[in-house]
């Protein structure tokens, strides 16, 4: 352990653990702007703890209780934070760059100009999460739990959100350039100006989303799942939409020049006419657009 401060942190947190049982004795623990960098917290308990500004890096912080915490500007690169209850946190202007937060829990935790780029949050459940500003380049988001999350102006390009579930989640202005979102889930999301080019976003669930003006291009939408979907513009120009299903959709104003609709399924003329297409475009029967009225394109070929 490297403690770059000298606190006498065992004597803090026991007068913290007793400040928890009753606030009448002992101290609300307040490590401001201190540094414990390399320092060992696994297991410890700090909710509702001051840690604003708070220095630890490369620090193991798995299974902490932080929930309530204060750890606005903390810096907290690249340390363990496996299991760790964040739940309720303030994390606005915090650093995780680099972090192992696998099954991490930052449930109502509230994120602004947050840093979590390369992070590991493999499993990690963030439910009524809330970010705005804030980075996931490159993090991992596997199997990770979104359900009603809030994500404004927030990055997450080249990001692994394989299996991650985003439903009823609210996304504005959220970059998933090049991400890989096989089989996510964002049924029941409002995904408004979001940007999915070259990402990889097969058997991935719309269902019931509302969506406005997003960008797709280029991305594999193979096998997708728009059914009941609400869709207002949307940029699909060389997108692979082939297997995708488009039950009671609708859709306005879509651009699918270039796109793949082999085999899509459920698609009714009016889709295609209220839609952009032309002779790059390959429709579900597998011919190539434009598409006519009266045509029978929109019926899938089998594939």
């Amino acid at each position: 352990m490297v403690a770059e401060t000298a606190v006498p942190l065992a004597g803090v947190l026991r007068a913290h653990k007793e400040w928890l049982e009753n606030p009448a004795f002992g101290k609300r623990a307040d490590l401001s702007g201190l540094t414990f960098n390399e320092i060992r917290l696994s297991g410890e308990n700090l909710q509702k703890a001051l840690l604003s500004g708070v220095t630890m890096l490369d620090a193991d912080l798995s299974d902490a209780d932080f929930s309530g915490a204060n750890l606005d500007r903390a810096d907290l690169q690249r340390s363990n934070l496996a299991g760790a209850n964040l739940t309720g946190t303030d994390l606005a202007n915090a650093h995780f760059t680099g972090g192992w937060m696998a099954g991490a829990v930052l449930a109502e935790a509230k994120a602004s100009f947050s840093n979590f780029r390369r992070a590991v949050l493999k499993g990690a459940k963030l439910q009524d999460f809330a970010a705005t500003d804030s980075n996931f380049q490159e993090a991992s988001l596997v199997d990770a739990l979104l359900h009603q999350s809030r994500f404004y102006e927030v990055n997450f390009t080249d990001t692994d959100l394989t299996g991650a579930q985003f439903y009823h989640a609210r996304l504005q202005h959220a970059k998933f350039n090049g991400a890989v979102l096989l089989n996510v889930n964002f049924s029941g999301s409002k995904i408004d100006h979001c940007t999915f080019p070259a990402s990889k976003i097969n058997d991935a669930k719309f269902t019931r989303a509302e969506m406005t003006q997003c960008i797709f291009r280029n991305a594999d939408l193979t096998n997708c799942d728009f059914r009941e979907v609400r869709m207002r513009g949307g940029d699909f120009c060389r997108a692979i939409l082939t297997g995708a299903r488009f039950g009671k959709a609708q859709l306005r104003t879509a651009d699918f020049r270039g796109a793949n609709l082999l085999g899509a399924r459920e698609m009714l003329p009016e889709h295609l006419l209220l839609s952009l297409t032309d002779h790059t475009t390959i429709l579900p029967n597998g011919k190539r657009g434009p598409y006519m009225k009266n045509s029978g394109a929109e019926k899938p070929v089998q594939i």
